[in-house]
């Protein structure tokens, strides 16, 4: 008659198979649920704006660009407004011409919760302030002010935080309201459209002299750069 002997594991290897499962496990779902926080907000927005979006689109813009550069080149750093538009040669950054005043006023958007945050004239820096783009029209004057904003991720919107300050941009609607604090006067401005625009489309700097407008921008969709989101605005009487 012939044995065999079973090796019987022992509690202590089967308690630690089992506890590697399950950090694997842990990991795993750590892992999904980061790509899908990511990636949500990015198709919400898709699905929620984009179809409102594209109504008003800018069909003027003939301009390309290399869409690969602006989502996956990380060498690129935008936080500083220099980089925000891409294969421009013609922008008064580029050519230098900076206004030398570098005073500050407030934004405040009381449907997004933004309550005076800084707008500079004369800095780069947007971790630091909303910066208003250089030879634009300053708050109350005829023309154009260009003020931009950086956006993140909309879950992690921050009012108070330079980084995410315009990240629900998106959510303003014709009509909302906008105040600028300068030079110890208020200025209220009413949402009057929304749309997209290429980074390589300058048309957004124009100045036209005949009416006192507000342009905010950011990157759309929000946690990406591949295009930007264009707020308009009207002084309201």
């Amino acid at each position: 008659m012939s044995y065999i002997y079973l090796k019987k594991e022992s509690k202590k290897n089967v308690f630690l198979a089992k506890r590697k499962k399950l950090l694997v496990g842990f990991f795993l779902f750590l892992s999904l649920s980061f790509f899908a926080s990511a990636v949500f907000p990015i198709l919400k927005f898709q699905l929620a704006y984009s179809s409102k979006l594209k109504q008003i689109i800018d069909p003027t813009s003939s301009q390309s660009y290399n869409q690969s550069s602006v989502l996956g080149d990380a060498s690129v750093d935008y936080t500083q407004l220099s980089n925000w538009f891409t294969n421009s040669t013609d922008t008064p950054l580029n050519n230098q011409i900076i206004d030398s005043n570098n005073s500050t006023y407030y934004l405040s958007i009381p449907k997004l919760k933004i309550v005076d945050a800084v707008v500079t004239l004369g800095s780069m820096d947007l971790t630091k302030s909303l910066i208003q783009y250089p030879q634009t029209a300053l708050p109350g004057q005829l023309g154009n002010a260009v003020v931009f904003g950086h956006s993140v991720l909309p879950q992690f919107f921050n009012p108070k935080n330079y980084l995410t300050i315009f990240s629900t941009l998106y959510k303003l609607n014709q009509g909302d309201e906008i105040i600028l604090r300068y030079d110890k006067s208020t200025y209220k401005y009413v949402v009057d459209e929304m749309y997209e625009i290429q980074p390589t489309d300058l048309s957004v700097l124009e100045q036209r002299y005949d009416s006192k407008n507000l342009t905010l921008i950011t990157c759309s969709p929000p946690g990406t750069y591949l295009r930007r989101l264009v707020i308009k605005a009207q002084l309201s009487l």
